[in-house]
Order: structure tokens, then C-alpha cells, then sequence
């Protein structure tokens, strides 16, 4: 029977994933992987040979329909990601939505998602939160982070390294130097840390410190 499968793979730990992940991903038809060198190597590690095919955001609008049509042929596909679960800043969304609008079953399996445990262990209220993943580079990102100033549940965003000086710096001018913020790296890897503090003390922290990683950074909300 047809289906897409939306497959969380481990962010860092390979423990992280669940005998029920290896086993869809061993009994599909086709993986969808957002890089293949990267997903290769965890395919390896738990010896699944599943024939695998790229999906990432700089093809998944030309793919999609081509995707439906084999679904409905009969085959059974998983869409996986670098890391995490698919469709949460990464690719998956336009599939899904496809399959759903062609009624074909989709799946998505529990497992790894960065925000939680960096959500779980900032210490800030998790009992209402808001997912705002990537901020905009350039156009809307003033526009976005005004809105966001008055925002009273706590917030989750994703930042790559290079940008974390230069977003906390825009935390202190829209939220103010004393908001509280938490700030994840490189979650269940070797090197793994949490920064917590007011915005001002985590900049100053980061600041001519060279940081590596991926990155999630939770603010509390406006008081």
C-alpha cells in the first residue's frame, strides 16, 4: 500500500534513532534525503540499502508531482532530513501537502527535533510557546522582530554561527538587554552547551568567541 513516511533522523547521536526509523526506512521503496553524502553515511551505519534520491528545497517544487505520481503507482517512500524531522526548516512541507490533497496516507513518525530539548532545558516557561525557526535574512527581518518585541510566549528560533553575534545584537535593540535567553549548541554531540542568561550576558559571552554548531536560541516572552 502507498504511503509517504516523514522519518526523523538523530541530530547528532546516532542512539537517538528509534528501531521503528531503521525498520520504515529499510521497508520503502524509496528514501527521500535532503543531502544523500549525508544521509549516506547514516544509511550505512545501520546497514539499510533502500534506494535513496534527492529532495532538498532547490528541487522539491520540480519533484513534487513526479513524487504523487510513483505514491500512486503503488510505492512506499520516507522523506528524511539531514537531521531532525522533516518539514520543520527543512523539506517535506510540499510533499505532504501534495499526498494529502491526492489522498494519499501520510505518516509522520516521533523522534528528533532539535527546539524541544533546547526548549525543555532554557529553563523559560514551555507551557505556551512559538516555533519562528529562521529569522528573514534582510527583507521583513526589522519588521518581523518589532512584532515579535511584544510577544508573550516564549520563543524558539534556529541561527547558523555565523549569524548568532548579529542576531542576539538585534534581541537587545527590539527585546531589550535584559530579556532572558538560552542558547543551544550543538545539542546531543560531544561538545554540547547551553548558555542561559539576559540577552546582553550571552552576547557578551559570544562575542570575539569563535562559535561552531548548529543553534537554537529560546527567548522568553514579554512580560
Amino acid at each position: 500500500m502507498s504511503k509517504l513516511y516523514l522519518v526523523p533522523t538523530p541530530i547528532g547521536n546516532l542512539k537517538d534513532m528509534t528501531f521503528r526509523a531503521v525498520e520504515v526506512l529499510n521497508d520503502v521503496d524509496l528514501i527521500l534525503a535532503e543531502d544523500t553524502r549525508t544521509s549516506g553515511k547514516l544509511l550505512k551505519h545501520f546497514e539499510i540499502t533502500t534506494q535513496m534520491q534527492s529532495h532538498h528545497m532547490h528541487n522539491e517544487h520540480k519533484t513534487v508531482t513526479h513524487l504523487v505520481e510513483k505514491l500512486k503507482s503503488g510505492l512506499s517512500i520516507a522523506v528524511i532530513s539531514d537531521a531532525g524531522t522533516p518539514a520543520i526548516s527543512d523539506p517535506g512541507f510540499l510533499l505532504t501537502r501534495a499526498c494529502l490533497e491526492n489522498n494519499i496516507e501520510v505518516e509522520c513518525l516521533p523522534g528528533a527535533t532539535a527546539f524541544v530539548p533546547a526548549l525543555v532545558n532554557s529553563g523559560l516557561p514551555n507551557d505556551k510557546f512559538v516555533f519562528e525557526g529562521f529569522l528573514p535574512v534582510k527583507k521583513g527581518r526589522q519588521t518581523r522582530l518589532f512584532l515579535l518585541a511584544e510577544e508573550t510566549r516564549t520563543m524558539i528560533f534556529y541561527e547558523s554561527p555565523h549569524k548568532l553575534i548579529k542576531t542576539l545584537g538585534h534581541f537587545c535593540e527590539y527585546f531589550g538587554e535584559d530579556r532572558l535567553v538560552s542558547v543551544s549548541r550543538e545539542l546531543t554531540k560531544l561538545f554540547e552547551e547551553t548558555i542561559r542568561g539576559t540577552v546582553k550576558e550571552v552576547l557578551e559571552h559570544y562575542t570575539n568567541k569563535p562559535v561552531k554548531g548548529e543553534i537554537v536560541i529560546v527567548v522568553g516572552g514579554n512580560k
